[in-house]
């Protein structure tokens, strides 16, 4: 893993980068690979076409809008009549977006600017994300994460959280190293720290299992703060099994702790004596539970096999 003081956002290319001709032998350079970062338009054209002189302009003034977000590769199928052969192409103007190293759409004939307009963006809104170039930032960054993701799993909290604050000091805003730095320090008990991390997230990133789990668990940690602790909580219960508040406090006490299995038997324990308590109140926040665990969690399959046989028994 290597970082050094690069910034990971390039400058805008140039506007004669963005349109370009080319060839059937350049096809697979120009357009092929060169989709795997961008999308790309190819426009086939000739120059006996009139409606092709209409439309050229339009995709021209559109691909240069998008300031690098999409490129142009204008092909002159008299010159090279192989790939648009190749595609089935019989009237021109036709254009064919790449993306990913492929065919994803395309339209014939000369369209409004304003349609050419919606096409371009479709197109850059479907595309899958480019790889990183080798060697560049991005990659060291992809490769940081990969090797924090590894720590985190391996439990090596503290090398995780060195990795995603290299990251946050190249990239402040890379989602990924926020979110996963904030995992660490609710891994590690600081919640506080945890959730001044997660406001840093930006709103467009705040979706996910990983986020809404993490979310959902700093939301019942902070419940558990003003509660009293697990024996005077399980005591009241033993004085009074009906006392269904002191159940509930305790379930959220007991989940604060690491203790989800007996966490979600405390709420089914409600359940089973009283569903409609507190308006289903124990089956909502069990409910909660499994968005914090996760789907996959152990205790989440547990808890789904108390519940199911529960309510359908």
């Amino acid at each position: 893993m290597t970082l050094d003081g690069a910034t990971s956002t390039p400058a805008a290319p140039p506007a004669g980068a963005l349109v370009a001709e080319s060839s059937d032998r350049a096809f697979k350079a120009d357009v092929i690979d060169a989709s795997l970062q961008t999308p790309i338009l190819v426009d086939f054209w000739a120059p006996w076409c009139g409606p092709c002189r209409q439309l050229t302009p339009a995709l021209e003034k559109v691909v240069t809008e998008k300031n690098g977000a999409i490129r142009l590769i204008k092909i002159n199928i008299d010159e090279n009549p192989s790939i648009a052969g190749q595609l089935g192409i019989q009237s021109i103007p036709a254009v064919f977006a790449f993306a990913g190293g492929r065919p994803v759409d395309a339209f014939m004939g000369a369209i409004p600017e304003s349609e050419v307009r919606r096409f371009a963006d479709r197109v850059i809104s479907q595309a899958p994300a480019a790889a990183p170039q080798p060697g560049s930032v991005d990659e060291q960054i992809a490769n940081a994460l990969a090797a924090a993701g590894e720590a985190f799993g391996a439990g090596d909290f503290a090398q995780a959280a060195e990795i995603y604050t290299l990251v946050l000091q190249h990239a402040p805003d890379n989602a990924k190293a926020i979110l996963g730095l904030a995992q660490v320090y609710a891994k590690t008990g600081d919640l506080e720290q945890a959730r001044a991390v997660l406001a840093e997230l930006p709103e467009d990133a705040r979706k996910g299992e990983d986020y809404l789990a993490l979310s959902q668990a700093l939301k019942l940690a902070a419940e558990a703060e003003g509660l009293s602790g697990a024996a005077a909580l399980e005591a009241e219960v033993a004085r009074d099994p009906d006392n269904h508040q002191a159940r509930f406090d305790l379930a959220v006490v007991l989940n604060s702790q690491g203790q989800k299995v007996e966490a979600a038997e405390a709420l089914i324990a409600i359940m089973r004596r009283d569903r409609a308590w507190n308006e289903d109140g124990a089956r909502k926040k069990l409910l909660e539970f499994f968005e914090a665990w996760g789907p996959k969690d152990p205790a989440t399959l547990k808890g789904r096999r108390m519940l199911s046989s529960l309510l359908f028994s």
